[in-house]
């Protein structure tokens, strides 16, 4: 599982070396292939291979015949890609995936459960709550 947050440096090229304590997390099995996709809220998903298949297998069982549930493939498959870990744990992001996320030099990686996920640090800030508070309530609303 994936968790905590890290602000991160892309490179000129496009290039993030992921937190060692994130990439650490990664299956073994996984080897080096990763998927992204353009995510919720403007940012980026970072699936390992086995997550990935998850969500996948969910979005090709829809029915193809149902024009929302059609509509869904579509934007889901055309809004992903593999990307590959370089030796030095890095990831190209494609520009078009930098430019829908608003990626710029300093970027915030955070866990989330089965994924991580690329933000700007204004987006982080503008969606991701870190007042003990407000998780509590959520808490309390959906897991009680």
């Amino acid at each position: 599982m994936f968790n905590s947050n890290y602000t991160c440096k892309l490179d000129p090229k496009g290039r993030l070396a992921l937190p060692s304590k994130l990439k650490g997390a990664i299956p073994e099995a996984n080897g080096e292939s990763l998927m992204l996709r353009m995510a919720e809220d403007r940012c980026l998903a970072i699936y390992p291979m086995v997550e990935y298949k998850k969500l996948e297998n969910k979005i090709k069982a829809l029915n193809i015949h149902n024009p929302e549930q059609r509509a869904l493939q579509r934007a889901f498959f055309n809004s992903v890609v593999e990307v590959e870990m370089d030796s030095a744990g890095r990831i190209l992001i494609p520009k078009n995936y930098q430019a829908y996320a608003g990626l710029d030099k300093e970027v915030v990686v955070s866990g989330n459960g089965g994924r991580m996920e690329i933000w700007t640090p204004e987006n982080f800030s503008k969606y991701v709550s870190l007042e003990p508070e407000d998780t509590s309530a959520l808490m309390e609303k959906y897991l009680s």
